[in-house]
């Protein structure tokens, strides 16, 4: 429902409510995505010889800041528009998917009881604690579910998996993947100089990270900064990675009850077909078949995929609506 001084929201084709101040969705059969497609090649290309000059520079960053420019300075012309938008949300999906390969039962077993009992209680402190904020601070419900999804997971894959059951606008999103892009970002230099003043070991530093970093990239490139800790952090991060579909499907769960589809038409999914793909591919990942070069494959595939993503997300990161409407998230 509508005021008089309010403009009606629209949907896009994936459901979600938008804002007048979001450009409008593509619609694919206007214009090719071939020249969006090329621009994103290009600007992950420019993200990944970033991050080889400068190795404590992560390539999502990159990726999203070079998106984030490009719009804001009149560069993403509508000709590029559906290109963009096909990384943004399938680029986006695959990367999910594939991150499932890294996973495993192994990794499980590897962290233990007492690394198990810090991985759940960190992942249900740091996103029943954000959404706990979001309603103090009056953030927007599907706002503040997709930060907690981010921070409490892993990052902007994380987001992308949450997103169709938050049934947010594409501010939200926006929003979601600019913070943990930047608390991401800030964690590589932060934690580092923090090691020392705590007293903290090389595995206890990594298990730490692996804790707290949002990003699986962002985690591999803080942990690198301190010898020794670099295993420990991967492998608690990756069992965060685990409970991505739990936290999904749960959240869809509770919001199908809470939520009924007469009063809003329509019903969150209990579980994006994604997210079932990510499953999968760790159930693959766990029977130990798959030969050690395309699991490697895989991984690189993965990233090269979540960055050329995040270049299409980070085109839909308006300044003047993140200055609007992002200061309570923040």
């Amino acid at each position: 429902m509508t005021t008089a001084h309010e403009a009606p929201v629209h949907r896009h084709r994936t459901g979600s409510r938008c804002r007048p101040s979001c450009p409008p969705t593509p619609e694919p059969g206007h214009r090719s995505p071939v020249p969006g497609l090329l621009a994103v090649a290009t600007a992950t290309g420019v993200a990944f010889g970033v991050h080889a000059l400068v190795p404590a520079v992560n390539p999502s960053t990159v990726a999203v800041v070079i998106g984030a420019i490009a719009v804001n300075i009149g560069l993403h012309h509508p000709s590029l528009h559906v290109g963009t938008h096909v990384a943004s949300h399938r680029f986006l999906r695959l990367a999910v998917v594939l991150l499932g390969l890294q996973l495993g039962l192994q990794q499980l077993l590897d962290l233990g009881p007492r690394g198990a009992l810090v991985v759940v209680t960190t992942v249900t402190v740091t996103f029943t604690g954000t959404r706990l904020l979001g309603r103090l601070l009056g953030v927007p419900p599907a706002r503040s579910l997709l930060v907690a999804t981010g921070f409490s997971i892993c990052g902007a894959s994380a987001v992308a998996a949450m997103e169709e059951v938050a049934g947010g606008d594409e501010d939200d999103t926006a929003v979601a993947i600019a913070l943990v892009t930047l608390c991401g970002s800030l964690a590589i230099v932060l934690l580092p100089l923090l090691r020392e003043p705590l007293g903290l070991d090389p595995a206890a530093f990594g298990s730490w990270v692996g804790a707290s970093v949002h990003d699986v990239g962002q985690t591999v490139a803080t942990a690198d900064r301190v010898p020794g800790a670099l295993t420990t952090a991967v492998v608690v991060k990756l069992s965060r990675v685990v409970l991505l579909a739990p936290l999904v499907a749960g959240t869809a769960v509770a919001l199908r009850r809470r939520t009924p589809a007469a009063a809003t038409g329509r019903r969150p999914p209990l579980l994006p077909l994604f997210v079932a793909g990510f499953l999968a591919a760790i159930a693959v990942a766990s029977t130990g078949l798959l030969p050690d070069p395309v699991l490697h494959g895989a991984k690189v595939l993965q990233e090269v995929l979540l960055a050329a993503a995040l270049v299409g997300l980070g085109t839909g990161i308006h300044l003047p609506v993140l200055r609007r409407t992002g200061g309570r998230a923040l």
